[in-house]
């Protein structure tokens, strides 16, 4: 444990921030799913609306690197590949 007042205000800190970035990777994941089940079952326009959603939320999440950027980049083009290809 940290002994400084200063130590211990940085721990929680990182705390709030960490079940912060866990829960907008959660969210990522989950919108994740929920594409490639839409894709899967040839619902291409409800597909393109999450694909959306999901672009944006990637773009977010790594201006405020909790992915990287390039992650993000790769990411939306295998999914935009994924979605063109069904």
């Amino acid at each position: 444990m940290p002994i400084k007042k200063s130590a211990l205000k940085e721990l929680r800190k990182s705390k709030k921030r960490h079940l912060h970035n866990i829960s907008i990777s959660s969210e990522l994941k989950t919108l994740n799913k929920k594409f490639i089940s839409l894709v899967d079952a040839k619902k291409i326009e409800q597909a393109k609306e999450i694909l959306c959603r999901l672009s944006a939320k990637l773009d977010s999440a790594a201006n405020k690197k909790i992915i990287h950027k390039k992650k993000a980049s790769r990411k939306k083009s295998r999914l935009a590949r994924k979605l063109r290809a069904s």
